[in-house]
């Protein structure tokens, strides 16, 4: 069985830097293709960032370019989401994801690609 548990929320100020955590258990986490997600109060969950198995693709949705920067540890079986010059709209619940087809680039911002899911890590930056 697949587990992806995140980590590494919190409450910080407009400004500030925060670093997710998602570690995989339970499956050959290296071949998966990895993303973040995030959903705030009354919105759709909504593509943040993804990588592709062997780290050699990433993509960003356009509010977070330059800011935060997606890496993984496959060593550790595990995800990061360096989230830098935090905004207040950056506040949501951020969920790691995990596509067993690692290998597939443009389908990384799809939602429904994706098999597994975390419970999410709520970030909140205020003004």
């Amino acid at each position: 069985q697949v587990q992806l548990v995140e980590s590494g929320g919190g409450l910080v100020q407009a400004g500030e830097s925060l670093r997710l955590s998602c570690v995989v258990s339970g499956g050959n986490s290296r071949n998966y293709g990895m993303a973040w997600f995030r959903q705030a109060p009354g919105k759709e969950r909504q593509f943040v960032a993804g990588i592709t198995y062997g780290s050699n693709s990433t993509k960003y949705t356009d509010s977070v370019k330059g800011r935060f920067t997606i890496s993984r540890d496959n060593a550790k079986n595990a995800v990061y989401l360096q989230m830098n010059s935090l905004k207040p709209e950056d506040t949501a619940v951020y969920y790691c994801a995990a596509d067993r087809k690692g290998w597939r680039t443009t389908t990384l911002p799809v939602r429904s690609i994706y098999d597994y899911w975390g419970q999410g890590t709520q970030v909140t930056v205020s003004a």
